[in-house]
């Protein structure tokens, strides 16, 4: 009902949300603070000082593209500026914490993730998922069963064809690492996978330091993006208080649209991996270059980019950080080095060529696609 709202309404209903969870907090004497990475974070940003909400941002910054790192030190120097027209709302006593921003360092450096846990790759969830699989252990036995059959047994209340069933797609490639899979005829990756790297890289630090600093985030989630995130808020909700996780989302009930809209009224800077955010003569919003940002080293819904995607975008931009994460992050049992170019041709992905002979899948500067 609250994603049916209209714009204007929805505006409203994330001002509401968001003093709501400020004034909640501070009852259980809490601080707040935002979790800042891409352009929907940096825009909750904006927002929260725009409805006067002045909190600290953290981020582990130093994953992010370089031109979304570039708007994070912006915002890090006019929160500093600012400073002085806040003061009086922090005297001694009120809270610990000034708004400013805080560039936090991941547990493990990126490498070390892969070759530790495995690859990043089609969703965190279908990732858990696969990485279970690959792990076989007697504890995780049920599980195991369900993912590859959708039986969940009397703990799960007996359902057949449950979720937890990985995609027929997927268990073809995946499932043969498990050994009921490997019965069934299925094959087995010649590489791990696994959805532990964001909690290395960034949910951990985050959380330390939200521990050290008694404080709880303010996160740039929308239900519209789907997967994890989508059951997550509608279970719930915008504003979550519980004894181990209390959080808010001021824009769960956002689309992407109502996101790039408010981006343009806030005057939100946009870092340059987005390009601009442009108006096609339907109406509809954009961003002229990446939709999403995220690790250079991530390939979460890779699968799912039509070309030119997110690795031949690097391989543009810096073509020597692309062949490193490409032919020589891991070595096999044989010796042999290779990257995210073994895991995208086991998954089906192009990435060999360059694409920027054939347009396919790119757009004008109307926003239309152009190509074939």
């Amino acid at each position: 009902m609250l994603q049916s709202l209209d714009y204007g309404q929805k505006v409203r209903h994330a001002k509401e949300v968001a003093l709501s969870f400020q004034e909640t907090v501070a009852q259980m004497n809490l601080n707040c603070h935002v979790s800042v990475g891409g352009l929907d974070s940096i825009t909750l940003h904006y927002f929260l000082e725009s409805i006067g909400v002045y909190v600290p941002c953290i981020s582990c910054s130093s994953l992010e593209d370089k031109t979304v790192q570039a708007v994070h030190r912006k915002i890090a120097d006019e929160m500093e500026r600012d400073f002085a027209r806040w003061e009086e709302d922090f005297e001694e006593g009120k809270t610990p914490e000034r708004p400013r921003f805080y560039f936090l360092k991941p547990l493990l450096p990126k490498v070390e993730v892969i070759r530790q846990f495995g690859w990043p790759v089609l969703s965190k969830e279908i990732a858990g998922k696969i990485s279970l699989l690959q792990r076989a252990t007697e504890k995780n036995a049920t599980v195991r069963h369900a993912i590859l059959t959708g039986e969940t047994g009397e703990y799960g209340g007996n359902q057949k064809n449950s979720r937890m069933k990985l995609s027929r797609k997927w268990l073809e490639k995946f499932g043969g690492a498990d050994p009921d899979g490997k019965a069934l005829g299925y094959d087995e990756a010649p590489f791990k996978v696994s959805d532990k790297c964001c909690y290395y890289l960034k949910e951990r630090p985050c959380d330390l330091w939200a521990k050290e600093h008694n404080s709880v985030p303010y996160l740039g989630l929308m239900a519209s993006e789907g997967g994890r995130r989508k059951k997550r808020l509608q279970i719930n909700g915008c504003n979550y208080y519980s004894k181990t996780a209390t959080r808010s989302a001021p824009f769960a009930v956002f689309s992407r649209q109502d996101l790039l809209r408010l981006a343009l009224e806030l005057a939100v800077p946009v870092p340059e991996i987005y390009g601009e955010i442009r108006q096609r003569p339907d109406g509809t919003l954009y961003t002229t270059k990446a939709q999403r940002t995220g690790c250079s080293m991530c390939g979460f819904g890779i699968h799912l980019e039509r070309r030119p995607h997110r690795f031949d975008r690097l391989r543009e931009e810096n073509y020597k950080e692309w062949e490193f994460w490409m032919n020589h992050v891991c070595q096999d049992e044989n010796g042999e080095w290779y990257g995210w170019g073994r895991v995208l041709d086991y998954i089906g992905v192009g990435w060999r060529d360059a694409p920027y002979g054939n347009l396919s899948g790119q757009l004008d500067l109307l926003g239309n696609e152009v190509g074939l």
